[in-house]
């Protein structure tokens, strides 16, 4: 948000309240449960590993047991949510261009058996 206008943020923030509306919506069965899962995994400060440690974050309000029960009861429209995501909008810069990120780091793999001739080479 940094990044954006003054007057931009305020239809940002408008912009994420539609998407959550839609996303809520999308969720058929079970969908309080399935939506504090949602905001955990956004919120969780790191990796998560299972979904058990979700219900330990300040995001997810209820118990493990309705965790459960949301996972194996919950629904999700997905065709909905495919049109959702499809009609968000595209992050760009103020004057029009859009907004692009690409990783170029490297990922060492070295106990990869396919090329033992490799070198890892700083440009």
């Amino acid at each position: 948000m940094s990044l954006l206008p003054e007057a931009a943020v305020g239809e940002a923030l408008a912009e994420a309240s539609r998407f959550r509306d839609g996303l809520y919506a999308c969720l058929t069965g079970r969908g309080d449960e399935l939506f504090e899962l949602a905001d955990a995994v956004l919120c969780a400060p790191g990796a998560v590993h299972s979904a058990v440690e979700l219900t330990l974050l300040p995001e997810h309000r209820r118990g493990h047991g309705a965790m459960y029960d949301g996972l194996n009861q919950g629904r999700i429209d997905t065709d909905r949510l495919r049109s959702l995501l499809a009609g968000l909008p595209l992050p760009r810069f103020p004057d029009g261009r859009l907004v692009l990120a690409i990783d170029v780091s490297p990922w060492l793999r070295s106990d990869a058996p396919c090329s033992p001739e490799r070198l890892f080479c700083h440009v």
